[in-house]
């Protein structure tokens, strides 16, 4: 099995994808870790660098706290996969929706660990039901 790239698109502009997950996110018990710095235009500017018109990103990064503190305590090794980012774009009078996940086998050659790779693969379920359930709301 690979890694996968999950891709669909809304009507919805990038920031209005955003706030629509948050919400959605909220209701499971996750949280946005980056809500204030996941507009990539604004954050690019606070760093002098220019973007042209019309870019308009958002790399949300999600976390369920209560999973991810019992999670790390358990096992420190599994830090490097924790990070998930969900990211909305514009492209084609559109916006795009991309989340990248790892399968079951690659999690397994990166974390020595037996119960990790089956509980993420969960929690990536979860995420793509999320993405899924904001576009159709």
């Amino acid at each position: 099995m690979s890694d996968h790239l999950y891709s669909v698109e809304t009507a919805k502009s990038p920031a209005e994808f955003a706030r629509d997950f948050g919400t959605v996110v909220n209701k499971y018990g996750f949280i946005v870790h980056n809500e204030n710095h996941m507009d990539m235009a604004h954050l690019f500017g606070e760093h002098g660098a220019e973007v042209a018109e019309g870019f308009d990103m958002h790399m949300i990064q999600i976390c369920k706290p209560e999973k991810s503190a019992k999670s790390l305590q358990a096992n420190p090794e599994r830090a490097i996969l924790l990070p998930k980012f969900v990211v909305a774009f514009s492209k084609n009078d559109t916006t795009q929706i991309r989340f990248f996940y790892f399968s079951e086998d690659n999690i397994s050659a990166m974390v020595d660990d037996d119960v990790f790779p089956g509980s993420l693969a969960q929690t990536y379920k979860k995420i793509i039901s999320m993405i899924d359930e904001t576009i159709a709301s």
